[in-house]
């Protein structure tokens, strides 16, 4: 039976990919000298968020994730990013591979949530192996799993996460709202001849009191407690917030557009305001 130890040697971000992507470079060894033809390899790419130390303003915005500190001992659990697959050619000794990991920015989700809280250090990840090897033996050819006991970790710094998102949304993050809401935002907006989203938010803040700034990198204000699990902002699910301003540009008054921009209790459409 074939032997493999497989090791990440990297994770960068893709060039130029249709979304964001991360590479991870793999280092496959086979250790008993098996002429392997092929391997349909399977791998789950996992957060390990025990494996690493917190800031105080980090901690204050996970609670979003893993809930309030005295719960993080049950709460700080690993938790996957993507499942990725991978077919690896014939090799004999070691070989290298790719794995392309896609990687979302939607706040609503447990690992962008995760991701855009942490300012510096490393996020530590484990990659789980599985799928099957095809090799040639003496007796012919043979067909077996990859075991599932293989892995490999991988550190990857916050700065490298930060670097992928800037190329795809600069200076911006993804905020999911109802419908309804932006469009009373895109209303407020318009009525006050305001130039952007940001200013429309900002100003409805101002007017609601609360404290406004971005800290050093913050673009967005964190997001309320949401579902752990969902997919990536597209456009057929969410639509920009832009596509609701030009559709309803009525006027209303400030006061009134305030409230309903900030009342949670309107109907249920949705919709999605990159900031």
């Amino acid at each position: 039976m074939a032997e493999f130890a497989f090791n990440c040697m990297d994770i960068a971000p893709m060039p130029c990919g249709a979304s964001p992507t991360l590479v991870a470079r793999l280092r496959i060894a086979e250790t008993t000298g098996a002429s392997i033809q092929a391997i349909a390899l399977r791998c789950q790419v996992r957060v390990e968020p025990a494996g690493r130390g917190y800031r105080d303003d980090e901690r204050e915005q996970l609670w979003a994730v893993f809930g309030g500190l005295p719960r993080w001992s049950r709460s700080m659990r690993t938790f996957p990013v993507a499942t990725v697959s991978a077919t690896v050619g014939s090799f004999v000794g070691s070989v290298g591979a790719e794995l392309h990991i896609p990687v979302s920015y939607d706040l609503e989700v447990a690992a962008g949530k995760y991701f855009h809280t942490l300012r510096d250090g490393v996020i530590p990840l484990s990659l789980l192996f599985s799928g099957t090897v095809f090799h040639s033996t003496l007796a012919g050819p043979r067909v077996e799993p990859v075991p599932w006991h293989l892995e490999a970790r991988y550190r990857l710094p916050v700065a490298v996460w930060r670097q992928l998102m800037d190329a795809y949304f600069p200076g911006e993050a993804w905020m999911r709202l109802r419908r309804d809401t932006v469009d009373a935002v895109a209303r407020y907006k318009v009525t006050n001849a305001l130039s952007s989203w940001d200013d429309a938010i900002l100003a409805l803040l101002a007017a609601a009191g609360a404290t406004t700034g971005p800290g050093p990198g913050d673009q967005v204000i964190a997001d309320s407690p949401g579902p752990a699990t969902g997919t990536a902002p597209t456009a057929g699910r969410r639509g920009h917030a832009a596509d609701g301003a030009r559709a309803r540009t009525a006027p209303m008054p400030a006061s009134a557009s305030a409230s309903a921009a900030l009342d949670p209790a309107v109907a249920m459409g949705r919709g999605t305001v990159r900031s």
